[in-house]
């Protein structure tokens, strides 16, 4: 049996935890089964339980017959922007206790004299130092001074300490007086969690490496209390498969590595979105693809060319100040490439003291959820602008789990917005939408134009609860003329994470003159890291086949800034440092217009990423037009904005839908997770897939 089909012959489950929702999928064979159900933020795993038990059982199935369970989560993040993690200490070298708060040693807003940043996640009288050093070579210039270590011990106690993030000085390339400093407060403190920055981020950089120790430390006990407990009781009900955990940068890790190395879940949920759009992007053969996942709580908006998203190894978490880049705590790990902005069903509304319509970014959550959830919430947002526009099906929300209630709809929307500005709730309603969806167009647009991407060519791939209610106004904001909107799309994280690999990254700084490179420790380092890696992931995926890829960060001498190249398998010679310089200076002059003759070039970070080879997917599968149009199963009214009146608008139920058949806006297409609202002027076919492919003409 190959890969391939062994992947088929298991029963795989997958649940993705959000702000709001917790979505399950269930794959089996070809079949699958969703559900969402509201998140449980006190106790997160009651969620997915639920979740999990009411996807198994359409599917006919109980959790003793999974054979991987693969989840995602949104605690790391959210622990992190909320500042609800662990009380934290920094251990760092005499002469560096400031390294966090010194960061960059700029200003990310040159001109604003009120500049805020994100307070440190440690207190400067809980950053201790202690006497050692290494040089830049890894050669100890002072040794770790044990006993000023030992005498910290009764500081951190009285203070309550849960967790210690451990960062000296060039540790990246030696880790001797890291590892010893944890061990011997590991054996003082049993019960604190210990990070070591050489363990993270062996990266050069201080303060890139001290702020992940930090970030890992500080959501260290949350993440592996939940995740201990969630496998506790899975196995309780009988679960004895594998339990893999999604990763930021779009793979699978096991669950021990994700209670070490929390801080690489951070971004989970939002990167299998990512993987499922990309996934989408190759069976249909698009070539530019805007993913946009909105959900309760957030909109993502990832670019994909290719069939592959944008991948960075440096992610910002907390930003004071939206979109801008410098304004957030630095997490070295590998991610893939979005912007996230507060734009979810939950967003709260709100008139501001300019009379100006705001939303978000704080949002309702699941508790008490938006005012039409009738579970205590009297906030208006995006939800409620939806129900009282007539977009959302009060009777059938979230596969018809609970119902919502239209008159609080119209009361929070009437106090919050249409009341203050001398509104009718049904413009109100509007006003409240067109700012949520200007929102993620501007976002959108900046993140192209930052990119050097042209967005209007891009089809975009909308997924999640509420991305299919507003794809079609967006695209229209962006000039995009093509929507496609997936099967399950209202769980399309949760899918997402169906389709990706088990994987692992390993990055280490080793810097070499590439002039006069010593082939043997680059050799012997990849060889190590790549080791490493397969370490991690073999046990995640029994019987695969694993792809390497191997890669590094190159600049002239002297420069502050990498250009990434893809370094060759095997031995590394002569003949592949020259191919990997020319492949460098091809990508310089590409950005920059020009390359520096007779600059000598240098290497700084390598990285290894050992992946299990997933199923090809299958391009170009789409129907034809037959000529067949849907037949609706009723209709209900619809608040029209640009006409400015309601309108009776039919409503077809999506499994109902046939290959070939083709409608005409304004529609709604109803599903159990979601419903997609097709403006006037849009037109939908739906594929062999039973994807929905929504144009716009061009004449429109």
């Amino acid at each position: 049996m190959n890969p391939s089909e062994y992947a088929k012959a298991l029963l795989r489950v997958a649940a993705d935890i959000g702000g709001t929702f917790t979505d399950v999928a269930v794959e089996d064979g070809t079949a699958r089964f969703t559900a969402k159900v509201l998140t449980t933020p006190q106790t997160p795993e009651e969620g997915v339980l639920d979740g999990l038990a009411t996807a198994l059982e359409k599917a006919g199935k109980t959790i003793a017959d999974v054979d991987v369970f693969l989840h995602g989560t949104t605690l790391a993040t959210n622990a992190l922007i909320e500042r609800k993690g662990a009380t934290l200490a920094f251990v760092t070298t005499e002469g560096f206790r400031d390294v966090l708060e010194t960061g960059y040693e700029k200003r990310f807003e040159q001109y604003d004299v009120f500049m805020d940043r994100p307070p440190p996640l440690v207190p400067r009288h809980r950053r201790l130092t202690v006497v050692e050093r290494l040089a830049a070579d890894g050669s100890v210039l002072t040794a770790l001074d044990e006993t000023a270590l030992m005498a910290m011990v009764p500081t951190l106690k009285r203070e309550g300490v849960e967790a210690v993030a451990i960062g000296f000085l060039h540790s990246y390339v030696n880790a001797d007086h890291e590892r010893r400093a944890r061990d011997i407060l590991a054996k003082q403190l049993p019960d604190v969690a210990i990070t070591i920055s050489a363990d993270v981020s062996p990266e050069i950089r201080e303060y890139d490496r001290f702020s992940t120790a930090c970030a890992n430390a500080y959501v260290q006990p949350l993440m592996a209390g939940y995740l201990g407990r969630l496998s506790a009781a899975v196995k309780d009900q009988g679960f004895h498969g594998a339990l893999l955990l999604m990763m930021s940068g779009g793979g699978l890790t096991t669950l021990e590595t994700a209670q070490r190395l929390p801080i690489r879940l951070v971004e989970s949920g939002p990167a299998g979105g990512a993987i499922l759009a990309s996934h989408i992007a190759r069976e249909t053969g698009l070539d530019e693809v805007l993913s946009f996942d909105m959900g309760g709580t957030t909109a993502k908006i990832c670019l994909i060319a290719d069939g592959e998203p944008e991948r960075a190894r440096v992610f910002e978490v907390a930003r004071a100040y939206r979109n801008l880049k410098g304004s957030g705590w630095p997490v070295r790990i590998p991610v893939i490439e979005m912007v996230e902005i507060g734009a979810g069903g939950g967003s709260i509304a709100r008139v501001d003291a300019m009379q100006r319509i705001t939303v978000g970014p704080d949002s309702a959550g699941s508790e008490p959820g938006p005012a039409c959830y009738g579970r205590g919430g009297t906030n208006a947002t995006v939800t409620d602008a939806n129900l009282a526009l007539g977009r959302l099906n009060a009777a059938q929300f979230a596969g018809g789990r609970f119902s919502l209630d239209p008159a609080k709809a119209d009361t929070a929307v009437a106090e919050a917005v249409g009341g203050p500005l001398g509104l009718s709730d049904a413009w109100a309603a509007a006003g409240i939408s067109e700012i949520v969806e200007e929102n993620m167009a501007n976002a959108a647009r900046v993140h192209a134009i930052e990119r050097g991407r042209i967005i209007d060519r891009h089809v975009m791939i909308a997924f999640g609860g509420a991305a299919p209610l507003h794809a079609t106004r967006l695209a229209t904001k962006l000039g995009i003329r093509k929507v496609v909107v997936p099967k399950g799309a209202g769980v399309g994280s949760a899918i997402g994470f169906l389709r990706a690999p088990v994987s692992y990254q390993v990055v280490r700084s080793q810097q070499q003159n590439l002039a006069r490179a010593d082939l043997a420790p680059i050799n012997t380092m990849l060889a190590e890291m790549e080791a490493e890696a397969r370490d991690i992931v073999t046990p995640g995926a029994p019987g695969a086949t694993f792809e390497v890829t191997r890669e590094v960060d190159l600049r002239y001498v002297g420069q502050g800034h990498e250009l990434t190249v893809q370094v060759p398998l095997g031995a590394i010679r002569d003949a592949e440092i020259r191919g990997m310089i020319a492949a460098f200076e091809e990508q310089y002059r590409a950005h920059y217009g020009l390359i520096i003759p007779d600059m000598v070039v240098e290497a700084l970070t390598w990285s290894v990423t050992v992946a299990s080879k997933v199923e090809a997917a299958a391009a170009g599968i789409a129907a034809g037009a037959t000529g067949a149009p849907g037949k609706p199963i009723g209709s209900r009214p619809l608040f029209e904005p640009i006409r400015g009146e309601a309108a009776e608008i039919p409503e077809y139920w999506r499994n109902d839908l046939a290959a070939g058949q083709t409608i005409d806006g304004p529609a709604f297409i109803a599903e159990d997770d979601t419903t997609t609202v097709v403006d006037r002027d849009w037109q939908v076919l739906v594929d062999e897939r039973g994807y929905l492919h929504i144009e716009r003409p061009e004449a429109a």
